[in-house]
């Protein structure tokens, strides 16, 4: 009887905690944001208006009909954005001629310090078709919002302070489709062939 009981008990058990996971499954399912929501806008509905590192207006229509590479990011940064930047000059030299084809772009997230005439100076450092973009917080915000990216202030002592962001590299074929993400520190194996076949 004992014995009948606990297997009645054990079974009741499984299948409470089996019911548990399925709603628990189904909780996540309706909270999980749409890819909509998480994948960038194509080129075209973006609606983000910045100032390039020579002082020239910039908008999301100037680049129809090329292939878009964009990198957010910013001058102060101390490792990932030089490295990534660095590792871009790379593709695009490995890439020759075909790099010619694409818009690439490092779209800063700290309009405070980074002026166009600090971006001209930074990416000089950079291959040269590397353009630098800026502007005013809540256009930088827009930008964000648009390829969704997140960032954040984050203060330090002395009151100095660093940003969080998003660090991948997003690639938009020419007809402004989202195309892929090469994330930090991606072997460049992988990386450039993502980049032909957003050229094709």
């Amino acid at each position: 009887m004992r014995r009948r009981r606990a297997i009645i008990l054990g079974a009741g058990g499984a299948i409470g905690a089996v019911a548990f996971m399925l709603g628990v499954g189904a909780y996540r399912t309706r909270n999980r944001p749409a890819l909509s929501e998480v994948l960038p806008l194509p080129i075209g509905e973006m609606s983000w208006a910045l100032t390039d590192h020579r002082g020239q207006s910039v908008r999301p229509t100037d680049w129809a009909r090329r292939p878009v590479m964009v990198f957010f990011g910013f001058t102060w940064c101390p490792d990932v954005c030089p490295t990534t930047l660095s590792d871009i000059s790379l593709w695009l030299e490995e890439l020759g001629a075909d790099a010619d084809r694409l818009i690439v772009a490092l779209i800063s997230v700290d309009p405070e310090r980074d002026t166009p005439d600090v971006l001209a100076d930074y990416v000089s450092n950079f291959d040269p078709r590397i353009i630098g973009l800026t502007g005013p917080a809540d256009k930088v915000a827009q930008a964000a919002a648009d390829f969704r990216v997140t960032y954040r202030r984050v203060d330090k002592d002395g009151g100095d302070y660093t940003m969080d962001h998003t660090a991948g590299v997003f690639l938009f074929h020419p007809d402004g489709r989202f195309a892929s993400i090469i994330d930090f520190h991606e072997d460049r194996r992988f990386a450039v062939p993502k980049i032909r076949r957003t050229l094709s």
